[in-house]
This record gives structure tokens, sequence and C-alpha cells, in this order.
């Protein structure tokens, strides 16, 4: 069990305070971009609850195929969609997943992570790569926008991204980089419906694993 000092959301919130202390006129524009992107709301066509979950087929980070329907076939599955190794939240958030990984395995399920990175060799040696549970590459976010969540990324973040941190997102996603998935986290039984899901577009916020396991405790 989690408690208050380690969750998540505490993790990702000192995170944000932090980069509002160290860089508050970037913290500034990207609380401006959140909100715009809120007030158009943003990933209100996400897939809904009791709504079934579109079929993929994607390659891991060593090339290999794998198939939604194969993973159903064997117990619910979580789905998660993250920007990339690069991004700090992502790495925070898939942290937290992966201690939690046991409790979610020993509900029946699997974990899926899913991000437009391209499978190559940095990949497969980051961190994230190295966790226990499937890591996938959606290079086209063909994937992300058919549940949804992908997001045409506003000029001020390519920009942050490119001058203040040196990310050429054009090549880690395979000349896509201006499209990324919304955080979001979906629940699916084993027929593929969504039964609990997250999403939300400012990208420092993300599902808590707790909530997470708690969604496949009622599925038993």
């Amino acid at each position: 069990m989690s408690n208050g000092n380690n969750t998540l959301k505490a993790q990702t919130e000192a995170k944000i305070a932090a980069g509002r202390k160290g860089n508050p006129d970037f913290m500034k524009g990207v609380d401006e971009t959140i909100a715009q992107a809120k007030a158009f709301q943003q990933g209100a066509n996400a897939l809904d609850l009791n709504q079934i979950a579109p079929s993929f087929e994607l390659p891991n980070q060593h090339g290999q195929s794998v198939q939604l329907t194969e993973l159903l076939a064997k117990g619910p599955v979580v789905v998660t969609f993250y920007r990339g190794s690069w991004c700090p939240y992502c790495n925070l958030q898939l942290k937290a997943l992966q201690a939690r990984l046991p409790e979610i395995q020993a509900l029946g399920a699997q974990l899926v992570a899913i991000s437009p990175q391209v499978p190559d060799g940095s990949m497969s040696e980051s961190d994230i790569s190295k966790m226990d549970f499937v890591v996938l590459s959606d290079q086209n976010a063909d994937v992300a926008a058919s549940y949804g969540v992908a997001w045409q990324v506003p000029t001020f973040l390519l920009e942050h991204m490119r001058v203040d941190r040196g990310l050429d997102l054009e090549s880690l996603n395979n000349g896509n980089g201006s499209i990324l998935p919304i955080p979001a986290t979906f629940v699916l039984d084993k027929q593929g419906k969504v039964t609990w899901r997250y999403v939300d577009v400012d990208y420092r916020t993300r599902s808590e694993p707790e909530d997470i396991i708690n969604a496949l405790k009622n599925l038993v």
C-alpha cells in the first residue's frame, strides 16, 4: 500500500514545484498552454467507459510484434500512453507502476506502456525498456489517435524541448514529433471493454497506481 508522501501525485507535484522555482517563466507558459487545451476540451474524445478498445499490433523495443488480442486472451490489460523515455514525468509514472507490478500481475493483468518513440537501440537501453512490462512503439500515433488521446503539441512546448532541452522529437518519433499522446491509462477487461480510465491533457499529472489496482480488483 502507498502513503500520502510516496504517491505518484506527491512525486509529480514535487517535480512541478521544483520546475516553478527553477524555471518560472516556462512553467507559467505551460500552465497557460494547458489551460487553453482544457478550454478546448482536448481529450474529450478519448475512449470512454464500457467502450471496446480498438485492437492494435505494435512493435516492442526488440522489434517483435505484439497484438492486443493476444494479450487479452491471457486476461485483463492495463494500457497506458506516455510521451517517451525523455519525459521525466513519464519516468516517475512508469517507475511507480513497476513498483506495483507484482500486484497488477497477481490480479491476472498485464501492463502495456505505449509511446511514439522509435524502438531502436537507444530505447532498448533505456530504463523504461528494462522494466518488467510490455513497452510498445506507436510511431505514427495511430493507436493513440484511435484511443482519442493523440495531441498536437503546441509550438511553445516543441520549441522549449528543442532549444532548452536539446530534444529532437522528429528523430525520436520517426518524423512525427509534433504529435504526442495525452498521458492516459485504460483498464480493459478480458473482452477488451474499458472498465476504468484516466485522461488528462496536463502531462504533469498521471493516474495513481493504487487506483489502477483497485480498478483491477473490481474485475475479480
